[in-house]
């Protein structure tokens, strides 16, 4: 006798389930180049406790009374400096590379994207995928370097939507990546291109991450090591290139200092006017902490970067743009994403 499914009941619920969902997730932006905006994002960008490690008694007051009457405005003045007809780099270019690991990956696996602040949440976006039929779904921060302060609050934003749902898909969290050699060769070859269309020789590539306060290494977050680990096998990368060959110097630096405690150092903008002051007059900068062009790379390094390189003395200077949708970012993302889909996905 030949086992028959049994057919559905007239009354029963229309459910969509077996298919795979990827939610890519960056670190956030606000919706507008406004003051208000701006005020939004950053309350709840600076609320975060992992962000900021100081018990909320003593820091919201400085948060609410200080800082939100007054950063805001200077923010939304940087914000508006790098603003496109697309909206925020930032948002922008995560869409976009949402949408090309959709079209490399196929209809077999949905991809949606979401920033940790700011909007599309990464609860809607979860939610969104369910409803879609994803009850198997990685969320791939795209970070590179692992912080508390970056991929641990992604999961925490995640677990909180878990803990509102009845029904919750089974979650995968895509690793940190800093020594992956896909990272690593994807990072030289995207380097090695930009240096050669530019018109100069730099005499220094500075590897700029982003900062975070020496507390936090000292409490045992991984991130410093990461970022070194990075530069380290980068340069290792690229030690046959002739401009490295031909003397060019890398050097790790850390930007975007934020309050009086003390940061990881060297410091991006105080390394940037002591080789100008000592001489050094061509220099770029890379960022490959950042998977994509944001405030921070387009307003800080371009901008502020560039004053302060040739205020003190420096004539040619570049920044050099992130991984972003280049054809070896969206290779290792690809790469990245689909080992660890391993198993859901053929």
């Amino acid at each position: 006798m030949t086992w028959q499914p049994q057919a559905l009941p007239s009354d029963h619920l229309a459910v969509t389930s077996g298919n795979v969902g990827v939610l890519v997730v960056n670190l956030g932006t606000p919706e507008a180049p406004t003051t208000q905006a701006v005020k939004t994002y950053l309350q709840e960008f600076l609320s975060d406790r992992r962000v900021v490690e100081i018990p909320p008694i003593a820091w919201q007051p400085i948060l609410r009374g200080i800082i939100l009457n007054t950063r805001p405005k200077k923010s939304a003045h940087a914000y508006s400096q790098v603003w496109t007809e697309d909206g925020s780099p930032l948002a922008a270019i995560t869409k976009a590379q949402a949408e090309g690991l959709q079209k490399r990956l196929g209809t077999g696996v949905k991809v949606a994207w979401g920033m940790r602040y700011g909007k599309p949440t990464i609860g809607d976006t979860l939610q969104h995928l369910m409803d879609e039929g994803c009850d198997r779904i990685l969320l791939a921060p795209l970070y590179p370097q692992y912080s508390s302060a970056t991929t641990a609050t992604v999961v925490d934003k995640a677990a909180d939507k878990l803990k509102d749902m009845r029904w919750q898909m089974s979650l995968r969290t895509l690793p940190p990546y800093h020594d992956d050699p896909a990272y690593i060769r994807a990072l030289a070859l995207d380097l090695a291109r930009q240096l050669e269309a530019l018109t100069f020789d730099p005499q220094v590539l500075l590897l700029s991450f982003h900062g975070m306060p020496q507390r936090t290494l000292e409490l045992g977050d991984p991130y410093h090591c990461h970022c070194r680990k990075t530069a380290r096998l980068l340069s290792e990368a690229m030690a046959d290139h002739p401009l490295v060959k031909g003397g060019m110097r890398l050097e790790t630096t850390f930007q975007s200092r934020f309050g009086p405690a003390k940061w990881l150092e060297p410091a991006t903008d105080e390394t940037l006017e002591a080789e100008a002051k000592a001489g050094i007059r061509r220099l770029a900068i890379a960022a490959p902490g950042f998977s994509a062009d944001c405030l921070e790379t387009l307003e800080e390094l371009v901008l502020q970067g560039g004053e302060q390189f040739r205020g003190a003395g420096g004539e040619e200077f570049a920044v050099l743009s992130c991984l972003n949708t280049s054809e070896p970012g969206m290779d290792l993302l690809e790469h990245i994403i689909r080992r660890e889909l391993s198993g859901w996905t053929r």
